[in-house]
């Protein structure tokens, strides 16, 4: 860990993002228009470049995430900090491992809930029926400001669970769902904390595999896989089920090559000392896990994603709950770069770790905001588009991942099978990044935030849980 100084610098500020994301906003304007200045034989070299060094660092970076699952079953991860290792097996049917264990730690378990009644009744269910020593696994459930049944519906439920504590919280108490997180935190003493939305569903062996693979492993951070419940609903549902395994691959290849895997919320597990050392939950973020993400990396924390077992999780059912939600993500994403960045370019992190950072920045960000620049830019000068060849490229790369991803063995909610009219729809869904991300940095940059919590409706689809 590093010292009460460093604590302060990886607690992270809001403060500056206009000016910080009006700049961002400039330098990728000017990137994406400049090469229509050029002459026609230079345009697309820019492009060409970032088409060849982006797409090399995505497709190594799929092929590493799509083979993680090779590891021996019960091999643990190394402690080396280098990033190369994979925890992807479950110890915990490994008799030797659970003995090895000194003692099962404590645990609380902790849920933000705001007008859940569709699902806390289901939520408490599943954690009732967790395998883990009673007197070691509590309950905390924030009931923020809920306007709903949900007040009397965990007044009801308390009586069947003693482990269950509540908290009330007023609607307007702040800061968001970190606001929430933090007023458990602050009444609870786990030596390890796991984060669940109201809607998370997890299988009742679940901490008897994921605290040895945490422990043994020494991870400060283990992320679940998120697994959609509601893939069948339509074909909205059936892409955001195809787009979790992508994403997974994705982070365990980034880990796997010495880069950064991220935190995603729902199904967390945190060590109590390390976050406690991070001073909690963010406030002044729309996106608590991606930002205790960077601020766990800032803090030496290692931190991994499991592929199993998952997290199961309700996908937004229609254009407008996914357009609402992916504004969250990606301000809170554009957020932690601008509020992290001295940290993120010191030699806190490895050479590796630094520039998986840039490559998936570049990715994910700068390159829908350069496609836009590009697109006005070639409608006002009447030339062609330049950045064609990255864009190809990085939707090429991400049909491969979603085709590996899908394919993978597979615990939880069956996913949808790759072919090819799946992977050309989940291709043409992830378009909807190269609008959001252009409308939220500009929004970012011209007007004022006011922290609310924006959160996801749930309305309690059903998955069957296996052991």
């Amino acid at each position: 860990m590093n010292s009460n100084g460093d604590r302060v610098l990886a607690a992270g500020t809001g403060d500056r993002r206009r000016g910080k994301t009006a700049l961002f906003l400039v330098a990728c304007g000017c990137a994406g228009a400049a090469p229509h200045w050029l002459d026609p034989s230079r345009s697309l070299i820019p492009s060409l470049t970032l088409a060849l060094v982006l797409g090399g660092y995505s497709l190594s970076t799929t092929l590493r995430g799509s083979n993680a699952s090779a590891m021996p079953a019960n091999s643990i991860p190394s402690k080396d900090g280098d990033g190369t290792s994979s925890p992807e097996a479950s110890l915990a049917a490994d008799p030797a491992v659970i003995e090895s264990l000194a003692s099962w730690p404590n645990v609380d378990v902790v849920v933000a809930a705001r007008d859940e009644e569709a699902v806390v009744a289901r939520l408490m269910e599943r954690l009732g029926a967790l395998r883990y020593p009673a007197n070691q696994l509590t309950t905390w459930i924030v009931d923020d400001g809920s306007e709903d049944k949900t007040p009397d519906l965990l007044d009801e439920l308390k009586p069947q669970y003693p482990n269950l504590n509540v908290i009330r919280r007023q609607r307007n108490a702040g800061g968001g769902k970190s606001g929430a997180l933090n007023a458990a935190l602050a009444q609870s003493s786990g030596e390890w904390i796991l984060v669940l939305d109201a809607d998370g569903q997890i299988s009742d062996d679940q901490l008897e595999r994921l605290i040895p693979i945490a422990v043994m492993g020494d991870w400060s951070g283990v992320q679940m896989r998120k697994a959609v419940t509601n893939a069948d609903t339509n074909l909205l549902t059936r892409v955001q089920a195809m787009e979790m395994a992508f994403d997974a691959l994705i982070q365990q290849g980034r880990l796997l090559g010495g880069g950064v895997s991220e935190l995603r919320g729902n199904g967390q597990l945190l060590r109590r000392d390390v976050l406690d050392a991070c001073g909690g939950f963010n406030e002044d973020t729309v996106t608590d896990d991606l930002d205790l993400s960077f601020r766990f990396l800032l803090q030496g924390a290692r931190t991994t994603l499991l592929w199993n077992p998952p997290v199961r999780e309700e996908a937004v059912e229609t254009i407008s709950a996914l357009w609402k939600q992916r504004q969250r993500w990606a301000e809170g994403g554009l957020q932690r770069f601008f509020d992290y960045w001295p940290g993120l370019l010191s030699n806190r992190l490895t050479v590796g770790q630094r520039r998986d950072l840039a490559c998936f920045f570049l990715l994910q960000y700068a390159l829908p905001v350069l496609s836009f620049a590009d697109l006005v830019t070639s409608a006002l000068t009447r030339t062609s588009p330049v950045y064609w060849p990255l864009s190809i490229v990085a939707f090429g790369v991400s049909g491969v991942a979603y085709w590996r991803g899908c394919r993978r063995c597979s615990e939880g909610p069956a996913l949808p099978q790759p072919d090819p009219f799946s992977l050309l729809l989940g291709i043409a869904y992830l378009s909807h990044w190269f609008f959001v991300i252009p409308w939220v940095t500009l929004r970012m940059a011209v007007l004022p935030k006011s922290l609310v919590w924006a959160k996801t409706s749930h309305r309690g689809t059903e998955e069957t849980v296996k052991a």
